[in-house]
This record gives C-alpha cells, structure tokens and sequence, in this order.
C-alpha cells in the first residue's frame, strides 16, 4: 500500500506539548517533516531553539533543518510561560547535546527555502505564538498562496482561555500577528482549547510510557510528569494533562479523530479585557466567509493510543 506523505514545516516554541508534536510528525509515515522553525513563547528564543535541536538529537533526526526566528512579538513584549514548562523549556529530562547546527536563515528565510524547493504543497502547522507565520505571511505573499496547502495551528479558545479570562496563550503572546495569519486567506485549521483540553493524559497513562523500554520514551516519561504538575492545580478541574500541540499533527495524520465545524475566526487586538481572544462565529451571525476549520472534539482513546504507538516505535 502506497502511503501518500503530508509535507510540513513545524513552527514551534517547545515546550512539553510542543516536543511531543514533533515527536508524533518524526515517527509517522503520513508525514514527511521538511523543516523546524522555532518562536519564543513558551521560554525565550535561545532556549526554545535549543529545545527544537535537544528534542530532534534524541529523536535521531539530526537531518531536519532547523532555523530561528522571532525573538519577540509584533507589538507587545513577550511574555513567556516558565511557571508551566520550567527554567529550560522543557524541564523533566535530561536531554541530549545537539551534534548539528542551526541553518544560517532565519525562520522565514527557511520557510521560503521549503516552499520554493518542494514540487507540491506544504502544511505549516504552527504550535507556538503566530509571529513567524505572520511575518512570512507579509515577507513572502505570492509564495505562501501558490505553495501553502494550509496552516493548521494550536491556538484560541471558544470561550474560556487560559492565560487571561477568555484568552489561550499562544495567541496571546502575540494577537497581532495571530489576526494577520487568520485573515491572509490561506486555508486554515485550528485546535483550540476546547479540543486540547479534552486531550488528556492521564497519571496512569504516563506510567505506561515509562514502561516503554526505549530511551525516547523515557525522556518523555519525565517530561510528562513535570508537563503533569502544573495541570494537577484544582482551578483547572483536569484529570490528567492537556496535550495541546500534539492536536495539530494528530489531526493531520487522521482527521477522524477529531469533530469540527467550519466558522469564521478573528482576533481581537484592542480590547480592554480580551486583546488575544479569539471571536469564533459559531451561529453564524457576522456572514463573514468561514475561513476556518476548528476542532471541537476527540476520540481521546484513540489519540492516547496514537501517542503510545509512536512512542513505541523508537524501540
């Protein structure tokens, strides 16, 4: 059987979550990973561009280029998430020194490199804050309509967020860059806290990875009780761990996963209370064009299984 690849390029801010996504990319047939961008957001740039490098070393993928990109927001300053994923980013391993190096292009310049060089159409799947996209969005226009299949992004909320009363993280990091990507008429997919939240591990779940007997699993046996502890917090009402970022790529490798409706998206920039929310039209109100696709359901067995199965198949 003839496996048709899905062509990426991962933008990310690892983070706990973030490894794992790229972790599920590298270990499926379904997906072929042809570059790493990295963004701050979840640490600060340095740190999230090494966990990009320390995560594909232990994955064995030394071959994916990796590049840098922004080292802060559009228009606010950055603010980062330490008290979830720790001093380094990713806190909870000992993860291994990186024996390659980082491409001499910055993030965009890669993305381009990417597009220009692939005789098909590429996904950009972006777990972190939006700055990248947006900023390639703007740089390289005619090259991101004619060669981006899609962007397929962690991000949002339809209602509760986590970081402010009604905002998710990553687009609060950056909302300007979040509304540029959302309104560039790219076609667009996006896993918001409604779904993520709903894609828990849960404690006995981690013990079953730290069961796996390959190095890779082990690294992320610890990474996930660390990811664990911040969630165990009563307010958040979680059983176990919401694995955001890993959505993305689960979508992607078997979108019947997931439940999703096509709405309209948009991001709010200036208010007072909700700059970074994101105003999902669900009823339909506005008559604005559905420009985006959005997860609002898991068969979370299936997706556990599918982390398990990759894990298992570092052995």
């Amino acid at each position: 059987m003839v496996i048709l690849t899905k062509k990426i390029i991962l933008d990310c801010d690892p983070g706990h979550d973030d490894a794992l996504a790229l972790l599920l990319a590298v270990a499926s047939p379904e997906i072929e990973l042809k570059a790493v961008t990295t963004s701050a957001g979840n640490q600060t740039p340095e740190k999230t561009l090494n966990n990009a490098m320390r995560t594909l070393q232990l994955l064995g993928q030394t071959q994916i280029p990796v590049a840098g990109g922004n080292q802060t927001p559009l228009v606010k300053e950055l603010e980062t998430a330490g008290n979830v994923h720790g001093e380094s980013g990713l806190d909870g391993a000992e993860l291994p020194t990186p024996t390659f190096e980082v491409q001499p292009l910055t993030a965009i310049e890669l993305m381009a490199k990417v597009l220009r060089e692939s005789d098909e159409k590429v996904t950009l799947v972006v777990t972190g804050p939006m700055t990248n996209a947006a900023l390639f969005l703007r740089v390289y226009p005619d090259l991101a309509k004619e060669k981006l299949a899609q962007i397929v992004f962690m991000g949002g909320a339809m209602g509760l967020g986590n970081w402010t009363p009604s905002v998710e993280f990553n687009i609060f990091v950056d909302p300007e860059a979040a509304k540029i990507v959302l309104n560039a008429g790219i076609p667009l997919v996006m896993a918001p806290l409604n779904v993520t939240h709903q894609a828990q591990i849960l404690e006995d779940e981690i013990k079953q990875v730290g069961q796996i007997d390959n190095k890779v699993a082990k690294a992320f046996h610890g990474l996930l009780e660390f990811f664990g502890i911040y969630h165990k917090d009563p307010k958040w009402g979680f059983a176990g761990a919401p694995l955001h970022d890993p959505c993305t790529i689960a979508w992607l490798i078997d979108e019947t996963l997931f439940e999703t409706k096509k709405m309209n998206v948009d991001v709010e920039t200036t208010g007072e209370l909700t700059r970074g929310e994101t105003v999902c039209d669900y009823y339909e109100l506005t008559g604005k064009e559905k420009n985006t696709e959005v997860m609002l359901g898991i068969d979370r067995p299936r997706f556990i299984q599918l982390i398990m199965d990759s894990l298992r198949s570092f052995g």
